[in-house]
């Protein structure tokens, strides 16, 4: 019933039938979807699910926390295109970049050797070559940096970020936190700013800090600003030249004719077409990892 969601259901769809992609949308109820859910996780013709939210807002969950997480906790880790449920979600802030998984054993002379000493069970491998995925907003946020050359590619996978400061203005469980982990991860130093304190994200740890938002702001190569409120505008004060502007934000959180009267500022205004784009990109490395 959110517009807005409603709206970008229907963009997505759009957009990725345009590339050859299958994409059925199913308008459910808030008493259906988790069924609905649980029979798409069954369904061998199906390779990819994504919810759009909020369905329940805040309302409690049975099962603890609001009933939207536990919605996406439901969806398969072999079909969460969203790259939001526990397994990747934990795994994000752990800095772990493959899903582990244990396949049979089918190398014939380890076969041939089981047989010879009477062991018939079957015997497993660890498999850590597939890919964890990300979140698509986030990663978007993440392509659009490495696009700019804010990301150092002669760097270490890893540490390509290092050097580098970043404001995330936005702590949600959708943006601001995955993004900040994921810079994080990358090597950059992170403030994670909320509607009343700022935070440190580092490889796995998060601790408050005395700065001010305007403080973090000027220290700041890189700030992503994700504010749902019509009614924010990001200080361009703060801004120091030749920084990185990025706005996620439905209603932009920045004057775009008075930023880009700050020298060599790059303002990247909307990042809706690139995360439908990491959408595909999830769903190809879903279908490489599980169902190829």
């Amino acid at each position: 019933s959110d517009p807005a969601a409603y709206q970008y259901a229907h963009f997505t769809k759009k957009t990725l039938e345009q590339d050859g992609i299958t994409f059925d949308l199913i308008e459910t109820s808030d008493v259906d979807v988790e069924n609905d859910v649980i029979t798409a996780n069954k369904d061998p013709t199906v390779h990819g699910i994504l919810v759009f939210y909020p369905i329940f807002g805040s309302r409690p969950s049975f099962f603890g926390g609001s009933h939207d997480e536990y919605i996406r906790d439901c969806i398969s880790v072999e079909k969460d295109v969203e790259g939001m449920c526990s397994t990747y979600r934990q795994n994000l802030y752990r800095n772990v970049r493959c899903v582990t998984t244990y396949n049979p054993i089918k190398d014939k002379e380890v076969l041939e050797a089981l047989s010879a000493a009477g062991l018939n069970r079957t015997l497993y491998e660890k498999d850590e070559s597939k890919k964890c995925l990300l979140p698509c907003t986030p990663l978007a946020c993440v392509k659009i940096l490495e696009a700019l050359h804010v990301y150092d590619m002669n760097l270490p996978e890893g540490n390509r970020m290092l050097g580098k400061t970043v404001t995330v203005i936005n702590r949600s469980e959708v943006l601001g936190r995955p993004l900040g982990a994921m810079l994080a991860n990358d090597g950059a130093s992170v403030y994670s700013v909320d509607v009343d304190n700022v935070y440190v994200q580092s490889r796995g740890k998060m601790f408050d800090t005395k700065k001010s938002v305007e403080e973090v702001c000027r220290e700041s190569h890189v700030i992503v600003t994700g504010v749902p409120d019509p009614n924010f505008n990001l200080d361009l004060s703060w801004i120091r030249e030749g920084t990185v502007v990025i706005n996620v934000a439905t209603d932009s959180n920045v004057d775009k004719e008075s930023i880009l009267k700050i020298p060599n500022v790059k303002y990247v205004p909307l990042v809706g077409k690139v995360t439908i784009a990491m959408l595909g990109r999830n769903l190809l490395r879903l279908y490489e990892n599980f169902h190829s």
